[in-house]
């Protein structure tokens, strides 16, 4: 029986940490102010938003919500990144992703000064991950180090594949486990013998965006597998990029979908928060 990793409990312990953080700071008359931005109504990120909102109030973080309609041009974006970058009051910026397809994600990302990027996602905090400087981390790939650590799972000398090269999980995830000194593989779309090279890791991390794509003949024995996909299935339940049920009695420990990996991105999104106030 695999151990569960319990994503619901790791981040609400993250968070209650930070909300006595934060209880000090405003003690000391320090205050933490997040803007978060989105344009158009996609349903999915009005539940993220949602959700980021609820954990700014639990923490104590101040939200200032920018809800901008669908036809919103990318100038006039720019216009209020600019005046949020300006803004002294203004701790953190967040845009929500995705953008309409009228509006270049890369630009708006750019725009955003690296000191209040708490997305990680500009150039220069990647940079600074990759250097091993410090920076704002990307979320989920420094909320899938606090599930191991925390699960006290060895990172060390440890053999990790990442399916999924993309720029939010997979690359920088890539750099988190190298400061951990473990050995890491990136597998994509075009990995040839993928099975084979899966069934090295002595921990698999699987962000390929494919419903249960993952199954027990990619995984060793007593390999942890960490699921970042969240998909909907045939009917209406959330399922991830890994089989659980067929995985599940391979591995030595695993995260659900869901409770494993999600909760973990927005506790991460509120240690940057707090990060920008740090002294």
């Amino acid at each position: 029986m695999a151990q569960l990793i319990d994503g619901k409990k790791i981040s609400a312990d993250i968070k209650e940490e930070l909300r006595l953080e934060v209880e000090t700071l405003k003690e000391k008359g320090v205050s933490v102010c997040l803007a978060v931005v989105q344009v158009g109504e996609d349903p999915a990120s009005c539940v993220y938003v949602r959700n980021k909102t609820r954990a700014c109030a639990y923490i104590g973080i101040e939200s200032k919500s920018y809800e901008l309609p669908e036809s919103t041009t990318e100038e006039e974006l720019e216009e209020l990144i600019e005046q949020l970058n300006q803004d002294p009051s203004i701790n953190g910026i967040l845009v929500q992703l995705p953008l309409p397809a009228h509006i270049d994600e890369d630009r708006i990302i750019n725009l955003i000064h690296p000191s209040k990027d708490v997305d990680g996602f500009h150039p220069i905090n990647v940079g600074r991950l990759w250097t091993g400087e410090d920076g704002f981390l990307s979320c989920t790939p420094a909320g899938i180090i606090q599930l191991l650590k925390r699960s006290h799972i060895t990172l060390e000398g440890k053999e990790c594949v990442i399916m999924g090269r993309s720029n939010i999980v997979g690359k920088p995830m890539a750099a988190l486990l190298l400061r951990e000194n473990a050995t890491v593989t990136i597998a994509h779309s075009k990995t040839e013998n993928l099975k084979e090279l899966t069934k090295r890791a002595d921990i698999l991390i699987v962000a390929v965006r494919k419903p249960k794509f993952v199954t027990a003949e990619y995984i060793k024995e007593g390999a942890v597998v960490i699921d970042v996909g969240m998909h909907r299935n045939e009917n209406n339940k959330l399922c991830g990029d890994v089989d659980f049920a067929d995985v599940e009695p391979q591995a030595s420990a695993i995260t659900p979908v869901p409770g494993g990996v999600g909760p973990m991105t927005i506790a991460m999104l509120m240690e940057n928060c707090v990060k920008t106030v740090r002294e």
